[in-house]
């Protein structure tokens, strides 16, 4: 993989009728960086890392997100932190294209 080091992740956003659409930008054995965006309806299901901390990052829309017991409808300039073993998920039930970063560290074996 051809490493960028300056990325506009809004130039990556699309949207893919059949599933969320995920883009890797970096990955090591330390580390992995993508985007994801999903359509309106679209979601990641409630899911979980036992060896991964995790954080999503709102580039644009906004969406309904999960962390453990907790639920909040996050926007633009958010930070959602998932540590390791605690269930999250992402549901996008607004009317536009939700752009958020994920990393995950260290990468997932």
């Amino acid at each position: 993989m051809s490493t960028e080091y300056f990325i506009q992740p809004l130039d990556h956003a699309q949207g893919r009728v059949d599933k969320p659409y995920k883009t890797t930008f970096f990955q090591s054995e330390h580390l992995l960086v993508g985007l994801n965006c999903l359509l309106p309806g679209q979601s990641q299901h409630l899911h979980d890392h036992a060896d991964q901390d995790k954080f999503y990052y709102v580039v644009a829309g906004s969406g309904l997100f999960t962390v453990g017991d907790q639920q909040q409808r996050c926007e633009s300039a958010t930070l959602i932190l998932a540590p390791a073993g605690v269930p999250h998920g992402v549901d996008n039930p607004g009317d536009q294209l939700l752009t958020f970063m994920t990393v995950l560290a260290p990468f997932p074996s």
